[in-house]
């Protein structure tokens, strides 16, 4: 097997956890022993995975230009995988036009159409935005995004919760998508009798990719908000804030004297959350599933979250830890779990067992191999059966084509 990623981004596993998605994505292909090439438009990072040590070739290719046509003729992938839908409309027309056969598919990381939505119901109410009107929903980002999604063979969806909407609100078959989430190994008993202790750890934490909307949002939420609520109560307590890319509004949020100290970039990301007692994820808006919280789950850091934050994240069991949407509470839960050893442990014990239950690796990359196989097996009728997507992509095809035509053309002269 031969397969193709176009990445959005180039994967930063310490950045996000979409980068560390993507490379569980990746090395279930090379499970297999398929030949991947990983290929981006973007700049290249200082802090990109290292692709070539784990056998994936890297590719750089250009939007709007026909070098690509000239790539893809001769690799000639038997499946190709698009990073969110924006690389699906860039690149989907030419994957088409010169391997009609490969099988596509989209990996969206979270339902962007979705979180968009909820950010400017949260902009208007300033309250956790789970429930958003249609009106905000049914935007051109959401006709964009499905669009894509009825184009491809199979999207790959890491929220349950999206899944349900999709269907049931939007109407896409089922046959189209595919449960994938977060694929981590177990955390052994003995992975977890070396974490530290109750009594070994301090501070709470907050972790964070600064680029992305919903992070800088509960950032700001906990220093305007959230956070005096909790020091009021424990005035020597200290939280301690962490993500990639911070800017300078928020570097400039930093305060000793409030215990509000913004710590930025951290070298290694589980090794701080390790280290606090309590996690917070106050996120107001937002989609998929949070990767902040699953590593926390598995360094045994017990979280208090919201609504959203703790949408999808268990599946079909029970999120075992404190969610509420009022800033109140929301206080009182932090507080608890920083002073009650007692709570502390139990909520750490149940974190462990849904981590394993819900996020095994190997489960979920042999469910996903065998639906790809299936796929490209059956891939004709599967074709046959999705008119809408052939309909779709017979004139975007067009459009997007004659565009891509007239960029290039124009960047030419």
């Amino acid at each position: 097997m031969n397969i193709l990623v176009i990445g959005y981004v180039w994967p930063e596993p310490a950045s996000s956890a979409a980068g560390y998605r993507m490379l569980a994505l990746l090395d279930t292909f090379r499970r297999q022993d398929w030949h991947v090439t990983f290929a981006s438009p973007a700049e290249k990072s200082i802090h990109r995975a290292d692709l070539p040590a784990r056998g994936i070739q890297e590719v750089n290719i250009a939007l709007n230009c026909t070098s690509f046509d000239t790539f893809i003729s001769e690799l000639q992938p038997d499946m190709v995988m698009f990073d969110r839908f924006m690389m699906e409309e860039q690149f989907g027309w030419r994957v088409e036009k010169h391997c009609p056969q490969a099988v596509r598919l989209l990996d969206t990381e979270d339902l962007s159409c979705l979180r968009h939505a909820r950010h400017q119901a949260c902009k208007h109410s300033g309250e956790v935005s789970v429930d958003v009107p249609r009106s905000l929903l049914f935007s051109d980002h959401a006709k964009r995004e499905v669009a894509a999604i009825l184009r491809s063979d199979l999207t790959l969806m890491i929220s349950p919760t999206e899944i349900e909407l999709l269907t049931q609100t939007f109407k896409v078959d089922p046959a189209l998508l595919h449960d994938s989430p977060f694929m981590l190994p177990p955390v052994t008993s003995e992975q977890q009798a070396a974490l530290p202790a109750f009594e070994q750890r301090q501070n709470f934490i907050v972790i964070g990719n600064f680029r992305h909307a919903p992070n800088w949002d509960a950032v700001l939420w906990l220093k305007q908000t959230l956070w005096p609520l909790i020091r009021a109560r424990l005035p020597d307590a200290e939280l301690h804030v962490y993500g990639a890319y911070p800017p300078p509004k928020a570097t400039q949020l930093h305060n000793p004297a409030q215990g509000f100290l913004v710590k930025g970039w951290a070298d290694d990301a589980l090794e701080v959350m390790r280290t606090a007692r309590v996690n917070l994820a106050p996120l107001r808006f937002g989609a998929g599933l949070k990767g902040k919280l699953v590593d926390a789950l598995a360094c045994g850091t017990p979280s208090v979250t919201t609504s959203i934050g703790a949408e999808g994240m268990a599946g079909d069991h029970d999120w075992p830890q404190p969610v509420t949407d009022d800033p109140a509470t929301f206080a009182a839960h932090a507080i608890e779990l920083y002073t009650d050893a007692n709570t502390w442990h139990t909520r750490q014990q149940q974190g462990w067992i849904l981590h394993n239950r819900r996020f095994d690796f190997t489960l979920h990359a042999d469910a996903l191999v065998a639906r790809l196989q299936d796929l490209q097996d059956n891939l004709e009728q599967h074709r046959l059966d999705n008119f809408t997507g052939a309909m779709l992509r017979h004139h975007s095809m067009k459009s997007t084509q004659y565009m891509a035509q007239w960029i290039e053309a124009k960047n030419r002269s």
